[in-house]
């Protein structure tokens, strides 16, 4: 009996047992399914930076877009692409001929920013890359259509002209495609060893007839002022001659004023440089 009793007991203790394990199969299975549905709810939450729009696909298409900030979408059906509406600077370098078929080369520098209103129709048609594809290449056409309506010395008189002037068909070209340009720099124009030698060399000639302007100019003031001078000098002498001003003791007087106090050196017998005895009392 005791045995039959034993027996039992240990049944019933080996049912419990069986009862309360649990197969390894069905934690793996609990694992993977909370894997899964945290990965589900994870994707179902995006962000979006400030700065940037986010374009919604669906399977790839393109569905929508959603401004910065937190949000949600279908997993797994729906990613987001960012895409940049800040201010950008692109610079690049380009070459181009003057009207006068010099070669110049120049440094350009736009500020340029996406629309986000047409985030979609730029994802669809250009691409997260449309600085490479649209920027760089309008630019590098632009300068070159511009710079052949001057020569070369006209770009650099009428820099500024020059500039306007690109800027706005620049800006009605990327227009097109949403892209809004804010400004367009022309930080440099290099050109040819040899015509930098002309344009100093003409230069320096410029300087040359503007120094010889000026001492011509110089010349006629003094010839003219001489000139004035003799003629005053030759109406004084007239007045004084018709007056009878002109008295011999005005003369000694005349001369008296411009002597240096040394007497003429003589041999033998002149006539004395001033006569002294009229200023004797008589």
């Amino acid at each position: 009996m005791q045995e039959l009793a034993r027996s039992g007991c240990s049944n019933e203790h080996g049912e419990k047992m069986r009862k309360n394990f649990v197969s390894p199969r069905i934690v793996l299975v609990t694992i993977a399914a909370i894997l899964i549905l945290v990965v589900l709810v994870l994707g179902t939450i995006y962000t979006v930076p400030a700065g940037s729009v986010g374009v919604v696909t669906r399977w790839s298409a393109v569905n929508r877009v959603v401004q910065p900030g937190l949000g949600l979408k279908w997993p797994l059906a729906e990613s987001i692409v960012q895409m940049d509406v800040r201010t950008q600077k692109d610079q690049v370098e380009a070459a181009a001929a003057s009207k006068d078929l010099q070669h110049v080369t120049s440094t350009i520098a736009v500020n340029y920013h996406l629309d986000g209103r047409y985030a979609v129709q730029v994802y669809q048609n250009v691409g997260t890359n449309y600085q490479d594809i649209l920027i760089a290449p309008a630019i590098q056409n632009i300068f070159k259509a511009t710079t052949a309506g001057y020569t070369a010395e006209e770009l650099i008189t009428r820099r500024e002209e020059v500039r306007i002037k690109a800027e706005g068909t620049l800006k009605d070209q990327l227009a097109v495609y949403h892209v809004i340009v804010e400004n367009f720099n022309i930080v440099n124009f290099d050109f040819s060893a040899e015509f930098n030698a002309a344009i100093e060399a003409k230069q320096v000639a410029q300087q040359q007839v503007e120094t010889a302007k000026q001492k011509l100019a110089q010349a006629q003031v003094d010839a003219e002022t001489a000139k004035a001078q003799a003629q005053g000098q030759a109406d004084a002498q007239a007045a004084l001659k018709n007056t009878g001003a002109l008295s011999p003791e005005y003369l000694q007087y005349l001369a008296l004023t411009k002597w240096d106090g040394h007497l003429p050196v003589v041999t033998g017998g002149a006539t004395p440089f001033i006569d002294v005895s009229q200023f004797a009392p008589k």
